[in-house]
Formats: structure tokens, sequence, C-alpha cells
């Protein structure tokens, strides 16, 4: 992972342990420090937790009011323009260093293979909305997660990817072709793989929804990544790792091979 001066992973939750410390300290409540800094009490839990960043004057009025002299400040400094979720940053540190990255994907194509235009509308499409500002960053860092490809030592990455993810013109069919094109690129690599999921299939052993396996480095153990709406986890222990493996294994053979799917991926981006 690129981190260079956009923060390190694990910044939001040291933040969070931070300002837990000064707060219960000074004796001040969830309820009263969002009061103060215009936050609601569950707001506050979450930037304790880690699971979201301080906006606007937050982290000035709560250094402020909890007697913090410049802690809160100085700790905030590396949560600026981090570019991913808070929450985000534990998986990350995972594929960065992962010997294996497979990935299912049932409603938009995944972020290793977004391009800048789609990656854009996919984060303009987020609700609540976000800035401008952290538009750009989230970009920036989802693009440079690419260099999983062709990095050393190399990776073996797969994917199985619904068809209505390769239709759906999230940004407009001119973003969604380019991406489609980009697409078949990274296929050309030899450690890459992508399959496409026919829609006519009526059997289907995805449909507890997208997950992401993860191969750790030397291989000397297996992880599943999983996200929701309200939360997101990893699988470590056994049967639940070896069911998800289980699952994949079953999805790829029920998919398209790399080869066909590359025709059909050429054939829906020469309709648009």
């Amino acid at each position: 992972m690129n981190i260079g001066s956009n923060g390190t992973p694990g910044a939001a939750k040291a933040f969070g342990r931070l300002l837990r410390f000064h707060r219960e300290r000074a004796k001040v409540s969830q309820e009263a420090l969002g009061r103060e800094t215009g936050y609601s009490k569950s707001q506050v839990a979450m930037i304790e937790r880690g699971e979201r960043r301080p906006r606007g004057n937050f982290v000035e009025l709560a250094d402020e009011l909890l007697g913090a002299q410049g802690a809160l400040l100085e700790v905030a400094k590396e949560l600026k323009a981090s570019g991913v979720a808070a929450w985000f940053e534990d998986y990350l540190e995972e594929e960065a260093r992962a010997a294996g990255i497979h990935m299912y994907e049932n409603h938009l194509i995944p972020g290793l293979l977004q391009t800048d235009a789609y990656a854009r509308a996919v984060f303009s499409c987020a609700c609540p909305p976000l800035d401008d500002h952290e538009i750009e960053a989230h970009v920036t860092a989802r693009l440079s997660r690419q260099a999983l490809f062709r990095r050393k030592p190399t990776a073996l990455i797969t994917f199985v990817l619904e068809r209505v993810a390769l239709t759906r013109p999230l940004g407009g069919q001119a973003a969604l072709k380019e991406n489609l094109l980009h697409i078949l690129d990274i296929g050309q690599l030899r450690n890459v793989e992508i399959q496409v999921m026919p829609e006519e299939r009526q059997t289907h052993a995805g449909l507890n929804g997208p997950f992401v396996l993860l191969d750790t480095a030397e291989r000397r153990s297996q992880l599943v990544y999983v996200e929701g709406q309200s939360g997101r986890y990893f699988l470590s222990e056994q049967p639940d790792v070896g069911d998800v493996y289980a699952r994949y294994g079953t999805l790829r053979a029920q998919a398209l091979t790399p080869e066909d799917s590359a025709k059909l991926i050429e054939q829906v981006a020469r309709e648009l």
C-alpha cells in the first residue's frame, strides 16, 4: 500500500483511542462532546472506534474542551486525506502483502479493476455524499492499489464478476466502456484471471453476496473479508474460511472460462 504523505494505517483508530482517553479523563460524556462539536452521540462513538474521521473543527473544539493540550491536534495530522475509510485500513494492510487475492462481486466493477472515471462515479454515488476533496482522495487511493497487479513478489489475483456488474453504466457509457477495455488489459497479465458469471445459470453458489479471499504472505494462512450495509468483518477460523473457499471454487466452476469471459467483455464494450 502506498501511504506516502496521506496518513498511516490505523491512524483513525489511534486518534479514536486518544479521544476516548481524554474524554473519560475529563469526565465528559459522548453526548456532551457531541453537543459542543455539532455531532451526535453515535457519531462521536464512531470516531472513538476509528470508524469515521472527524470533520470541520471537531478536533480543535474537542482538544480545547477536553484539555488535551494539543495531543489530539497532533495525532489528527495523520488523518488528513488518507483516501480510505478508517474501517478499510485493516483490509488494505492484508491486501498489500497477500500472496493471493480472490474476489467475487455482484453489483459493480471491483475497486482493483476500476478506472479513474468509473471510480469517481462510484464515490459520487456515496450516500451521505462526499465532499469534492474526499472524492479526489478516495479515487487516488483506490487507483494506487492497482500496483498490486505488477508488484514483486507476484500475487495471484482472480475475479468472478456478475455480468450485471459489467453493464451498469456508472459514470455513463463512455466511462463504462473505458473500464471494460481496462479490464481486458488487466486480464492479459499472467498472474490475473477474470471470469464472468452468466445470467442464465439456474444454480448459483454466490447468493450470499460478495466477498474477498486473501492468501496471506507465504500462504501460511487464509482470510475471508466481507462487507455489508452496517458492518464488515474478517473470517479467520475453520470451518468458516474453508466453507467460503469452497464456495469460491464452485463459483469459478459455474462461471465462464477466462477466455470466454474476455470475449463477452469485449462484446459488451463493443455494443456501448
